[in-house]
Order: structure tokens, then C-alpha cells, then sequence
């Protein structure tokens, strides 16, 4: 039985909840069981923003993800905010770009990409979630385009149909980053 608790977090306006419902899509269109849970602040543009998801092959009993496996932490108050929560072995990437420190813990894999900097250099200033996502499902070995391309057809509305290709060219950017 295979189960990845995933805590997104950051300001509202990063793109948190758009990162964490691409990967619910993803999982529902690989047949996993998922749950999709964005929380956000009163304001949202500006506030807090995080969004806990649960990928499974098994029934999701419960959607909060109070210790995640992964946390992906677009700026400091969601590291300091979240960093302890972590599964021991667990794994924590963040935008190295807006968080200047590292890491404290030692019993995680920490994994700093320089998202909002990469996203600006390309030409894509509003992608450094996509980026970060990108690198995340490459390490993890789910990076494939058929899923990436499916789960983003779903979350991108019609209306804005011509960012498809942009947000797999960010993701494609951040697969391939090396520190």
C-alpha cells in the first residue's frame, strides 16, 4: 500500500492551491484515491495559503495532513510554520529564492530551488510554484508527461487553455533543475 501526504503552503497568490489540486488530478487520472484540502487566510491574495492533498491506493480516511511527507514551502512562515510536522525521512522543498536559511532539521531531505528566481529568468514570472513542482515529481520518479499534461488539461480552465504549455514548459524547468 503506497499513501504521500503532501502539505503545500505559502502566501495566497503563489499558486499553493492550483500546485496541490494539479496533483489530485494526477492521482485520480493514475486510478490512486486522493483528497484535496486548501485552506487559506481571510484575505487571500497576501494571506496564508496551504493546501494539504493525500495520494493513495487505498481509501483516504481522513484529508488533514497534520505530519506530511512531503511539504513544499513557498516562503519562510510556512517553513517555520510546518518544517516540524514532517515524517521523519520525510522530504521538504522550498523556494531558495524568498528563504534564506536552511533547513534545521537533519532527519529530512531539504531541497532549496530557486523557483521564484528560475520562473523570472524564463520568461515565466507567476510559474515558481509550477517550477517547484516540477522538481518534486522528478525526484519522486512521477514526473511523466501524459499524467502532467491530463492533470493540467483538468485544472486549466478553457478560458486559459494557451497556459498549458507554458506551466509544462516551467514544470519541464524544474524536473530538470540540478543545485
Amino acid at each position: 500500500m503506497s499513501m504521500t501526504k503532501y502539505l503545500f503552503s505559502g502566501f495566497g497568490g503563489q499558486g499553493i492551491l492550483f500546485i496541490g489540486k494539479l496533483v489530485a488530478y494526477k492521482g485520480l487520472i493514475e486510478d490512486k484515491q486522493v483528497s484535496w484540502l486548501p485552506s487559506y487566510g481571510p484575505e487571500m491574495r497576501g494571506g496564508t495559503a496551504s493546501c494539504s492533498v493525500i495520494v493513495s491506493d487505498s481509501q483516504v480516511g481522513s484529508p488533514i495532513v497534520s505530519n506530511p511527507d512531503v511539504l513544499v514551502a513557498m516562503n519562510l512562515p510556512s517553513l517555520d510554520r510546518f518544517e516540524g510536522s514532517v515524517v521523519p525521512g520525510g522530504a521538504i522543498y522550498y523556494d531558495s529564492s524568498l528563504i534564506e536559511r536552511d533547513v534545521k532539521r537533519t532527519d529530512v531531505s531539504a531541497v532549496g530551488v530557486p523557483a521564484t528566481k528560475l520562473a523570472s529568468e524564463n520568461g515565466f514570472p507567476t510559474l515558481a510554484n509550477m517550477i517547484l513542482l516540477g522538481k518534486i515529481l522528478s525526484d519522486r520518479g512521477e514526473f511523466t508527461d501524459a499524467g502532467i499534461k491530463a492533470a493540467l488539461g483538468k485544472v486549466i480552465s478553457a478560458r486559459h487553455a494557451d497556459m498549458l504549455e507554458v506551466n509544462l514548459r516551467a514544470m519541464q524547468l524544474g524536473a530538470n533543475y540540478k543545485k
